[in-house]
């Protein structure tokens, strides 16, 4: 970790970004994760390409090369190559503290060190930022002037797509984290979004609140289809979606057995039902 301030000159220029799109096993849309290069730190490199190779050789050595590989959240579509590319650049190996052997166990690799949320991110200008939810251990980037609009960037891993929804799932995602993460987010004043999946995010504050409006619709349905007496997560999954589910079930299952548990956290459904989520395999 870096608590050291890095002065007025660096948070006001503009922030070095790179996007590149690394095919992998993923179930989101399009079957890539994008990795970034964001001024020094290099983030979620989902797996070793020819263009991610190009894209980090690109930066050279200098001032905004990489000197930091750290991953959003320790998901295997988004760490892959983190030990190849600490191996090819020797950069500072960054884990979320609290969660360096969740880290460890999923790439492979152990941490040179850790970052708490609002420090720097080892050596570079880009400050950690708590965005749990999807994970637990899921953290953003930040890099720029927060102040400045238009020109601070928030490389947020899956807090957040410019199209449709991010999955929230039992027991590992936590609801009631992840709207709060889009409320931060959404309250800050980023000018752009940079996700783990799909197109950069132009408009921060309108898309976090799209995503929070879909959770709590969600939310709706799951309620009336318990208040309708449905007694077991398939029969709510059943009452609260219209769509066919054909090949995405385990996720709708999942997703409703995480709104589930924030409802009876909530004491707003019956406490009988963690039992029915521990049936499941959800506690």
């Amino acid at each position: 970790m870096a608590p050291d301030d890095p002065g007025d000159a660096e948070r006001s220029r503009d922030p070095a970004v790179t996007r590149v799109e690394v095919p992998v096993d993923t179930r989101a849309p399009g079957g890539t994760t994008n990795a970034y290069l964001l001024d020094g730190l290099l983030v979620d490199p989902a797996a070793r390409t020819d263009a991610l190779d190009a894209a980090v050789a690109a930066r050279g050595s200098g001032d905004r090369g990489v000197e930091a590989i750290a991953v959003t959240h320790a998901h295997p579509d988004h760490v892959g190559a983190v030990a190849d590319y600490a191996a090819a650049t020797g950069a500072t190996v960054v884990a979320r503290e609290g969660h360096a052997d969740r880290f460890a166990a999923a790439t492979g690799t152990e941490p040179d060190e850790t970052v708490a949320p609002g420090e720097r991110v080892a050596d570079t200008a880009v400050r950690a930022v708590d965005t749990p939810g999807h994970a637990p251990d899921h953290l953003a980037f930040a890099a720029g002037d927060p102040d400045a609009p238009g020109r601070a960037v928030l490389c947020c891993g899956d807090l957040a797509v410019a199209e449709g929804s991010v999955a929230v799932v039992a027991p590992e995602g936590d609801l009631s984290a992840y709207l709060a993460s889009l409320e931060r987010v959404r309250d800050a004043g980023y000018g752009r979004l940079l996700p783990g999946h799909g197109p950069p995010i132009g408009d921060p504050q309108a898309t976090c609140q799209r995503l929070i409006d879909h959770r709590l619709a969600r939310e709706r349905d799951v309620t009336a289809a318990i208040d309708r007496g449905a007694a077991d997560l398939d029969a709510v999954v059943d009452g609260a979606y219209e769509k066919d589910l054909s090949g995405v079930r385990d996720l709708a299952l999942a997703t409703v057995a995480a709104h589930v548990e924030k409802l009876v956290a909530e004491g707003r459904v019956d406490g009988a039902w963690r039992a029915r989520l521990a049936d499941r395999g959800f506690d």
